[in-house]
C-alpha cells in the first residue's frame, strides 16, 4: 500500500484485516490523501457514493394472487367461516419449534393477549427493556401494571441482565424481554432469573423472526413468545401478530380471550362466553398473504445474516464507528435493522445527526433509532391517571418517578444508528457502498462541521 495514496477501499480492507494500528503509526495521515484531498461529501455538493436504489419492501408475490382473491371473492373475510388463519397458524408453529400459534390483529394485541392470559394486572411490575418500540410500554400500562425497566447494555442494544435481578421486588410479576432489533437478548441468564424468582417469561420477539439462540428459535424461550407481521417485519401483511407457546392449557386461553371469551378445547363450554374475551382475531386475507410471504422467510433470514457479518467486518475497524455484539448463545440473528454507535468525539465532536444526514446524502439511508422514550411524558400521563392513582399507593408511584434514570440507554440513544433490514437484502457489493460511505464521512470528519 502506498503511504501517499490510501484509498477508502483500501482502508476498509485494511480495517478488515486488522491492521489499522499498523497503519496508523505511519506518519502521514491515513484517512486521508495528504497529496489528494478526499472526495467532496455529498452534503456539500459533492457526488454520493451511491445513487442505484435499494431493494423495496414488502415484496409482493404474484402467485398469492390467486388464493387472496378467491377469499375476497368468497366473502369468508372472518376467520371461523375459513381455514386459511388455522393453516397458517399451524404452518407457523412449526416453523418456530412451537406447539401452537394463535394470530392476532397486529403483535400489539398478541403482547396484550400474553399478558392477560398470565394474570398480568392492577398492582404487577414487569421487567421490560427501555430500548424498544413504544407498543412494549404501551400493553405494560395498558394492563394497568408498571413497566419497570432495567438499563440497556449499549454493546447488544438489548436488556443488561447483570441489573435485572436489582429491580426485582414482591410485586414483579414477569420479565419480558425483546429481542429489540432482532438481535436476540440473553435468554440464558433471563430464564435463570425468572426460575429463580418464580417469575413468567413472556418474549416480544416481535422484530425477531427465526431468529435463534443455542439452536432454539427466539419466542420459543419463555412461557409466550409474540411477533409482529406489520408491514415493514420480514414476515409482512400490513398489519397482524402471533402468539405461540407449548403450554396447551395456555394457549386455549389465548385462543378463547382472543375470541370473545368463547369455549375452545380446555375452556370449557360453561356457558357460550365462560371467560372475559376480546376480539383480537385475523382476517382470512391476511393469513392469505402470510402464507405467502413465509415462503422467502428463510432465504432472506439467510441472506440478511450474511450481509450483516460482511458488513460488520468492513466497518468495525473505522474510528468511531461501532459495531453491534452478539451474544455467545446467539445462533442467528434476524436484522430487523442493523445498528451500530457513532462516537462523535472520532468525527471533530459533530453531533449524530450531521453524520445521519452525510450518510443520508451519500446514498445509505439511515436513522437514529429510539430516544428515551421514558422521558417524553407517556409514563408520566400513565402515573397521573386515575387509573393508576386508583392501582398504585402515592409512595409506590413517587418511588417509581425517583427510579427513572438510566444512563446507559441514554447513551445509546444519543449514539445509535440503524440500517434498514430491506438494505440486508442487496448484494455483498452493495454492503461495500455503505462501508465506503462510512469511510468517506470518516476522511471529510473536518468538513461535517
Amino acid at each position: 500500500m502506498n503511504k501517499n495514496n490510501v484509498t477508502r477501499r483500501q482502508f476498509i480492507r485494511a480495517a478488515s484485516a486488522g491492521t489499522i494500528a499498523a497503519v496508523a503509526s505511519r506518519t502521514i495521515p491515513v484517512y486521508g490523501n495528504p497529496g489528494k484531498k478526499a472526495s467532496k461529501l455529498a452534503v456539500r455538493g459533492g457526488k454520493p457514493v451511491r445513487t442505484k436504489p435499494w431493494p423495496s419492501w414488502p415484496v409482493w408475490d404474484k402467485s398469492a394472487e390467486k388464493s387472496v382473491l378467491s377469499i375476497l371473492r368468497s366473502g369468508n373475510w372472518f376467520r371461523g367461516r375459513g381455514e386459511t388463519v388455522l393453516e397458517f397458524e399451524k404452518k407457523y408453529a412449526e416453523l418456530m419449534g412451537a406447539k401452537r400459534c394463535v394470530c392476532t390483529v397486529n403483535g400489539t394485541n398478541a403482547l396484550l393477549t400474553a399478558l392477560h392470559v398470565l394474570d398480568i394486572g392492577v398492582g404487577d411490575e414487569v421487567i421490560v427493556s427501555p430500548y424498544t418500540f413504544i407498543a412494549t410500554y404501551n400493553v405494560v400500562i395498558g394492563s394497568a401494571a408498571l413497566p419497570v425497566f432495567v438499563d440497556t447494555d449499549p454493546e447488544t442494544f438489548q436488556i443488561n441482565p447483570d441489573k435485572i435481578e436489582e429491580r426485582i421486588n414482591k410485586n414483579t410479576k414477569a420479565i419480558m424481554p425483546v429481542h429489540i432489533l432482532g438481535l436476540p437478548a440473553n435468554m440464558d441468564r433471563i430464564n435463570a432469573i425468572a426460575k429463580k424468582h418464580n417469575l413468567v417469561v413472556i418474549e416480544d420477539a416481535c422484530q425477531a423472526w427465526l431468529a435463534e439462540w443455542r439452536g432454539k428459535k427466539c419466542g420459543t424461550l419463555g412461557d409466550l413468545g409474540c411477533f409482529s407481521f406489520q408491514n415493514s417485519k420480514h414476515l409482512p401483511c400490513g398489519e397482524g401478530g402471533a402468539v405461540i407457546g407449548d403450554d396447551e392449557e395456555i394457549m386455549d386461553k389465548c385462543f378463547s380471550y382472543h375470541n370473545c371469551g368463547r369455549p375452545h378445547g380446555s375452556v370449557e363450554e360453561t356457558s357460550r362466553y365462560p371467560i372475559i374475551g376480546t376480539n383480537r382475531r385475523m382476517t382470512e386475507y391476511q393469513a392469505a398473504i402470510l402464507l405467502s410471504q413465509i415462503k422467502r422467510l428463510e432465504t432472506d433470514t439467510r441472506t440478511r445474516n450474511e450481509n450483516a457479518h460482511y458488513l460488520t467486518s468492513k466497518i468495525k475497524g473505522i474510528p468511531g464507528i461501532i459495531t453491534h455484539k452478539l451474544y455467545g448463545g446467539v445462533t442467528r440473528a434476524a436484522y430487523h435493522l442493523y445498528p451500530f454507535r457513532y462516537k462523535k468525539q472520532h468525527f471533530n465532536n459533530v453531533p449524530r445527526g450531521k453524520f445521519l444526514a452525510a450518510l443520508s446524502a451519500e446514498g445509505i439511508p439511515c436513522s437514529g433509532g429510539y430516544g428515551p422514550q421514558y422521558k417524553d411524558g407517556l409514563i408520566e400521563a400513565a402515573l397521573n391517571s386515575n387509573n393508576f392513582k386508583r392501582s398504585f399507593s402515592k409512595r409506590r408511584l413517587d418511588r417509581y418517578r425517583q427510579e427513572l434514570h438510566y444512563p446507559d440507554n441514554d447513551q445509546l440513544c444519543k449514539e445509535a444508528v440503524w440500517l434498514s433490514q430491506k438494505l440486508l437484502l442487496a448484494s455483498k457489493r452493495d454492503m461495500d457502498d455503505i462501508a465506503d460511505a462510512i469511510v468517506k464521512i470518516y476522511q471529510n470528519r473536518d468538513r461535517l462541521a
